[in-house]
């Protein structure tokens, strides 16, 4: 069973195929396991590696509580022991945001992040103002609607029951995360890590609107802006043809420049 260890805590996490490298970082009700659609998906072109962060799924569990400032070290370990140099690390949701602090802390082996139906905690006021005004909304949902569309859900029963399901094997929850989102990067931290940016979001995200992610995009000079039509905020798990289409496509042009230089 592989295992990084990430200041003492044993991280699991798995590799799959070979070819450029792309790390994905599950949300609050994931693990290595959600991403069984990009992996059969991506690993015949790509390296694709998948993690648990402590507290969730086969990472170490044990700890009394569980702090989010401690889950970028957590990607960061099997960056390390795996000797990743050139990964495109891909978030979702409050994954995101421990994706790119990560890359921040390891530039050297993270080339770009991919920010899942997020803003990956950027730090800025107008910024957080927005993601306020669209979780002020989200909130009036129950939190599978936030997540899945209505359609989906009645049409796709049995996808909907293992969505829910793949929560139970964690430990942690969301509110252990919370503390990720909190002191942030600057836009400028982020431009001068040399590491590239995407925002990858969908049109129906209940969570957080295009027009907040597309005002991130324009704030973030060099930064990608992927807009999938018709797809919610768990995009990766409900419509993972047009997600994985767009990792793919992100990894194999956002690093072209840097792998030149």
């Amino acid at each position: 069973m592989p295992l990084a260890d990430s200041d003492g805590t044993s991280i699991y996490y798995e590799r799959h195929g070979s070819g450029p490298a792309i790390l994905f970082v599950h949300g609050s009700g994931g693990h290595h396991a959600a991403w069984w659609q990009q992996v059969a998906a991506l690993r015949e072109e790509f390296t694709v590696v998948t993690v648990d962060l402590r507290g969730f799924g086969k990472s170490d569990s044990s700890m009394a509580e569980f702090d989010g400032q401690d889950f970028p070290g957590d990607v960061v370990s099997v960056l390390d022991q795996e000797d990743i140099t050139d990964a495109m690390l891909v978030g979702q949701s409050i994954g995101s945001v421990a994706a790119l602090r990560a890359a921040l802390l390891r530039p050297e082996r993270v080339s770009s992040v991919v920010l899942g139906h997020s803003l990956g905690g950027i730090s800025h006021p107008e910024l957080k103002e927005l993601a306020a005004a669209d979780r002020a909304e989200a909130v009036k949902l129950p939190v599978i609607d936030r997540l899945l569309t209505r359609p989906f859900q009645q049409e796709r029963a049995d996808l909907t029951f293992l969505f829910q399901q793949m929560g139970t094997f964690n430990v942690a929850r969301m509110q252990d995360l919370r503390n990720l989102d909190t002191d942030g990067p600057t836009l400028d931290e982020i431009r001068a890590s040399g590491v590239r940016v995407a925002f990858l979001a969908g049109e129906k995200d209940a969570v957080l609107s295009v027009k907040t992610v597309t005002r991130a995009h324009e704030l973030l000079p060099g930064s990608h802006l992927e807009i999938v039509p018709d797809a919610p905020h768990s995009m990766y798990w409900e419509t993972p043809q047009p997600y994985n289409a767009a990792v793919a496509r992100l990894r194999r042009t956002l690093t072209a420049p840097k792998e030149a230089a």
